[in-house]
């Protein structure tokens, strides 16, 4: 992969990365009270943006290596953070006091990581 393509990859990753984490969370909160959009493709959204967090920190990570970028602090303290709110989100989904608010968690989680993502293109 050439490096004048990593970056154009990287860009359009965090308008999936927040896009994607919009609609899954506004979907989430929105299931959690209408119990009618509680629907299998609610899950196929919300993993597939949970998956571009992962994607935006591997073409991150080879877009710093391949090119020898300076990254910033802040930018990759919030790239991780994404990663490890999507693994904080799964480890809480079968906890017994997220009984019946798992909609909850995944929309307020989902509109979080979507924030971090806005947040990194401020920087």
């Amino acid at each position: 992969m050439t490096a004048s393509v990593l970056p154009s990859l990287h860009d359009g990753g965090a308008w999936a990365l927040i896009a994607l984490n919009a609609a899954a969370g506004l979907w989430a909160l929105g299931a959690h009270v209408r119990p009618a959009l509680r629907i299998r493709a609610l899950w196929v959204v919300v993993i597939a943006a949970q998956l571009v967090a992962f994607y935006q920190a591997i073409t991150g990570v080879l877009l710093v290596t391949s090119d020898d970028r300076e990254l910033s602090d802040l930018h990759a303290l919030y790239g991780f953070s994404a990663i490890i709110a999507v693994g904080i989100l799964y480890s809480y989904r079968t906890s017994p006091f997220m009984r019946d608010k798992e909609y909850l968690l995944y929309g307020l989680g989902c509109l979080f990581i979507m924030g971090l993502g806005l947040r990194e293109l401020a920087l």
